[in-house]
């Protein structure tokens, strides 16, 4: 796990050292190890190393034989010692024993096309000084960042947002065309970010620069498979398969010549994990899990029965309001961009944690966006079942039913609340009852959807369920990978999720609906397979999905310097919304009329992220609230 950081000149260019050396500096998080560099007329390449393989070699930019090729790296290949032997026969000779290597022989000999070939997660950058041809990859679900500026004169690349900041010709300017999709999502889903100027590379993608002819290619060399549901399996052989495929994709990742340990939530998907993890190695364990001072919020005793049944050496963090808003701006510091979930803060203090011990962790992401894990699967479902037959009742009598819902005194605030998430509650298409149901923060515009939509649209004639899913892996999965990587590597640690090896995702895609989504129950294919590894009442208990007691923290005195922040006339906010609305909002929040905890937390995010890259007012939050210290066990 590294970071890495360059540029590619369309004309000759002297003295980049120093650029390249800012650049990389303003990532030295993401590889403290190592700090290394090529320059020649055209090219820039610079490297920051966490050494996880081959500690002693591996050093990057790495060289091919003639040096003709440079390569700078961010990831792992796990399947690159199955891949020497063919490269060797084929007149290549190493000169390491790390992964870093085989990308690069892969590359001479089979081109662009060498990418099929990885199981893992990757961005990564290859120039070839003799083509002056720069060929840059992502990983095909986006758990590797890769960022970029193009202007037509000169390239600009990075792990980090942060560090392509240090380039002198790219200036942070906010991206006001995506503020909607912001307001509603939390995040930008295509390949914009909130950057002018600044785009991602998307997953599943490669570029290629040619400076000859002063253009970008883009192409996509993978996407998750669409699924027919052709296959005839009994149930039972597809828990069998899906038992066998995740042992190997867990053993896979044990990959490492340094300690390795596993986020452990007491949920499903990271308690089959660090079972897997615990069958397959021989020495002892280390599980990290993070909680918070509110016990009602904390499944810190799920995760301490988790690793007592399975026998980890269990370690914890506890964190309360002042650890979490004071870490708040350093850590949107950290993400780029304005942090989505509050879950991202407790994941920094766990894998803070975690570093003190080990240098990679293996995480349970992924499982719920391939099995239909979350909540609003099923409730998406059961809406659009009975939306159908309620939709061909007249309009206007369906529009009283809503009107009468939201306003009725003969209700309580809390049926209230839960029949407006209903059809009843509704207008019935997939906007209202999924999108604004589920993800909108604030009333949204046409284009806050489009990139979603987009994905929706790809497979009309797909099954619902299989659309959700695969909408949700190309937007939504994305940004939590983000947020994974973001998070871990603030702390320099490097995080490996098993669920998300891309043939595990190929295999889930072919699964059928009933084996992920059965009587409520969603990722029902993995819960049986994995029913002699965790406790019964572990795998079936009710999911919480790690939440924050920020509802309750925005009602606690100490909130008035959040709100404080919030209305600084000086700060983004002031600039782009209407003070007075902002106001009303928040005394709403105050006096308990209205739960804005969405709302708030999406546009506090935006004031600080606007303070610490935008109007130049970092030193402002160096903390929101007063100092505390959050206890480790």
């Amino acid at each position: 796990m590294c970071g890495i950081a360059g540029f590619v000149n369309l004309r000759p260019a002297s003295g980049t050292g120093g650029i390249l050396k800012r650049m990389t500096d303003a990532i030295a998080h993401r590889g403290p190890d190592d700090n290394r560099y090529y320059t020649d007329d055209y090219a820039a390449l610079g490297h920051r190393r966490l050494s996880i393989i081959d500690l002693s070699g591996g050093h990057q930019p790495m060289r091919n034989e003639d040096g003709s090729l440079r390569l700078i790296y961010n990831g792992e290949i796990f399947n690159h010692a199955s891949l020497r032997p063919a490269l060797e026969q084929a007149g290549h000779r190493y000169a390491t024993h790390c992964d870093t290597e085989t990308i690069l022989h892969a590359y001479e000999q089979y081109g662009a096309d060498s990418v099929q070939q990885f199981r893992g997660m990757f961005a990564y950058a290859i120039w070839d000084k003799n083509k002056k041809t720069l060929f840059c990859v992502r990983d095909r679900l986006g758990i590797k960042p890769f960022y970029y500026y193009w202007d037509g004169r000169r390239f600009v690349f990075a792990s980090e947002i942060k560090a392509l900041l240090q380039h002198p010709e790219v200036s942070p300017q906010f991206n006001e065309a995506v503020l909607p999709e912001y307001l509603s999502f939390g995040y930008v889903s295509d390949e914009r970010t909130m950057f002018r100027g600044i785009r991602k590379l998307m997953p599943g993608h490669h570029l290629t620069l040619r400076v000859d002819e002063a253009a970008l290619d883009i192409r996509q060399y993978w996407d998750v498979p669409r699924s027919t549901e052709t296959e005839q399996r009994s149930d039972q052989e597809w828990i069998a398969e899906c038992r066998r495929r995740l042992e190997e994709t867990v053993r896979m990742r044990l990959m490492s010549d340094v300690p390795l340990g596993m986020f452990l939530s007491g949920g499903v998907d990271s308690s089959a994990i660090a079972a897997l993890m615990k069958r397959s190695t021989s020495g002892p364990v280390k599980t990290f899990a993070v909680g918070y001072r509110e016990a009602e919020y904390s499944e810190l005793g799920y995760a301490r029965q988790v690793a007592e049944r399975i026998g980890t050496e269990h370690h914890e963090v506890v964190i309360g309001m002042d650890d979490f808003f004071n870490a708040l701006p350093s850590l949107v510091w950290h993400e780029d961009e304005p942090i989505v979930w509050p879950s991202s803060i407790s994941l920094y203090f766990v894998s803070k944690l975690a570093a003190e011990q080990v240098k990679v962790v293996l995480t349970g992401e992924g499982s719920d966006e391939l099995f239909a894990g979350y909540a609003r699967y099923r409730f998406y479902a059961m809406n659009e079942r009975w939306a159908r037959p309620y939709g061909v009742l007249p309009e206007g009598l369906r529009t009283f039913v809503r009107n009468q819902i939201a306003t009725t005194s003969l209700l309580s605030s809390t049926l209230r609340r839960k029949l407006q998430h209903t059809f009843l509650g509704r207008a019935t298409d997939l906007r209202s009852l999924y999108l604004d149901n589920f993800y909108s923060a604030f009333p949204s515009e046409d284009s806050a959807y489009e990139n979603y939509l987009r994905y929706w649209n790809a497979t009309p004639g797909d099954r619902v369920l299989q659309r959700l899913l695969y909408s949700d892996q190309k937007t939504y999965l994305v940004e939590l990978l983000m947020k994974q990587d973001q998070m871990s590597m603030a702390t320099s640690i490097e995080s490996r999720v098993p669920f998300l090896d891309h043939t595990f995702v190929e295999f889930a895609a072919s699964v059928p609906d009933h084996m992920k989504l059965r009587n409520g129950e969603g990722k029902y294919i993995v819960k049986k397979a994995i029913e002699d590894l965790v406790p019964h009442d572990i795998i079936y208990r009710t999911k919480m999905g790690f939440p924050t007691p920020l509802r309750d923290w925005l009602r606690d005195p100490r909130a008035g310097a959040i709100f404080s922040t919030l209305l600084d006339r000086d700060g983004l906010l002031g600039e782009h919304f209407d003070r007075g609305a902002l106001e009303t909002l928040l005394e709403r929040q105050r006096s308990g009329k209205e739960d804005a905890t969405d709302r708030i937390w999406r546009l506090l995010n935006l004031q600080l992220w606007g303070d610490i890259y935008i109007t130049g007012r970092r030193d402002r939050h160096e903390g929101l609230l007063a100092p505390a210290t959050a206890g480790v066990a």
